[in-house]
């Protein structure tokens, strides 16, 4: 089977209805002997810092000498980046063994049952299978929607839980309000576990947070962030204080010590719970914490900014982060989005700063037309100048162009959209 392609098999448009529900993946799973019962998980659910939270905690567990696994998605340049283990990309020659196997079970399944796995399941199944081959030692987990459905959430009894920020999104599956979409969020916390909350902005959701902690029984850890001090950007690094003690990362925005805090509290409950995780570990991880796509500078004159913002929340954390990091500044924007998302208020959050919108079509196909997209900017920033590009490199060019060597360019809008903007650079 030298020929067969693992990431065209996974991709395939057979596979790629989202369908909630954890019988597939479970039924999967009891196929191929249960993997993630010889693992121990950290599992992070939320709609805004996950990713950025995962990688925190996972470079925290390398520090700390353990084999770390790790799983987030989407990718932004690599399939295989999806899956990690000890900071490094599951390799073609094992994503193609382990995907061998699971499709021997997904096909057996299907056969037998009618029911073929979602992509996303089998990369679940693909992910655990791999972590278990590798034996780590504990794997950190990102959810891939909401939480109570989410195939990830076949994990019987987690070390710690982890519930980034929520906000409005993907609200035609998960429900139209903060709280109704954090139940569901909150669906992965489990019993015997420790629980990590962001203090989250609204009432209801920080209620359904702790209704279902104390539901389970679990302990819940909340982090008072009045304590967390942002501090500023120097040598291209962030300097940050938590509760007095001092901190540094390389992810710059101005939201990202508050992600590190929530990475450090589940750290530290991992320690409680008798894991070697020691202080010097977890300050030297959040300093070695690298996540591209993340208000990452990428090109200089102009300087260029890629950011994974994607709906309001995100853009309006993106907004704080540039007036925070370059005062003053006016900026071009490269803006992408997928017609389901809210995009409307997200021109809004950055429209006080543009001096003009470079429109483009994301690559997906939930994606909003470019031309579409510039009506919206149009009529939500009358101020500022907006172009539909016909195409990624088209974008970039003339938002360089109109920045000028000592201008900034920013893009945002998709994490589907990042490798393209790398590639256009």
């Amino acid at each position: 089977m030298t020929g067969f392609d693992p990431i065209a098999y996974i991709n395939e448009p057979r596979w790629q209805e989202s369908r909630l529900g954890l019988e597939r993946t479970q039924e999967l799973l009891d196929r191929m002997g249960r993997p993630q019962d010889r693992l121990r998980f950290v599992h992070v659910a939320g709609t805004n810092g996950k990713g950025s939270v995962c990688s925190f905690l996972a470079s925290v567990l390398r520090c700390a000498r353990l084999r770390v696994g790790l799983f987030t998605s989407p990718y932004l340049i690599d399939f295989e980046e999806r899956i990690r283990v000890g900071g490094e990309n599951i390799s073609l020659d094992e994503l193609r063994d382990v995907t061998l196997f699971v499709r021997e079970h997904a096909e057996a399944m299907a056969a037998e049952t009618g029911e073929h796995p979602t992509e996303f399941e089998l990369m679940t199944a693909v992910a655990f299978e791999h972590f278990a081959r590798r034996a780590c030692d504990i794997v950190v987990c990102e959810v891939g929607l909401g939480g109570r459905l989410d195939s990830t959430n076949v994990i019987e009894a987690p070390e710690v839980c982890v519930i980034t920020r929520i906000g409005l999104d993907h609200v035609g599956m998960l429900g139209d309000t903060p709280e109704a979409i954090a139940r569901e969020k909150a669906g992965i916390v489990k019993a015997g576990a420790t629980a990590v909350s962001w203090p989250q902005d609204d009432a209801g959701a920080m209620r359904a947070v702790r209704d279902a902690v104390e539901r389970c029984g679990c302990e819940l850890v909340v982090p008072d962030f009045s304590q967390v001090d942002a501090g500023g950007v120097s040598e291209g690094a962030r300097s940050f204080d938590y509760a007095g003690e001092a901190f540094r990362t390389k992810l710059l925005a101005t939201y990202q010590p508050f992600n590190a805090v929530l990475a450090i509290e589940a750290a530290r409950a991992l320690a409680r719970r008798g894991w070697a995780i020691g202080e010097e570990a977890t300050t030297r991880g959040i300093a070695e914490t690298s996540w591209p796509g993340r208000f990452e500078v990428v090109a200089g004159e102009p300087t260029v900014i890629v950011d994974g913002g994607h709906n309001p929340q995100g853009a309006a954390a993106l907004a704080d982060s540039l007036r925070d990091v370059f005062p003053g500044e006016k900026f071009v924007f490269v803006m992408s989005v997928l017609a389901d998302k809210d995009y409307r208020p997200m021109i809004r959050e950055v429209a006080p700063l543009a001096r003009a919108f470079m429109c483009a079509t994301p690559p997906n196909p939930r994606a909003l037309a470019a031309s579409e997209l510039a009506l919206a900017v149009r009529e939500e920033a009358p101020g500022a100048e907006a172009v539909a590009a016909g195409s990624f490199r088209e974008a970039i060019e003339e938002a360089r162009r109109l920045a000028g060597p000592d201008g900034i360019v920013c893009a945002f809008g998709s994490l589907y959209s990042i490798a393209a903007i790398k590639e256009a650079l």
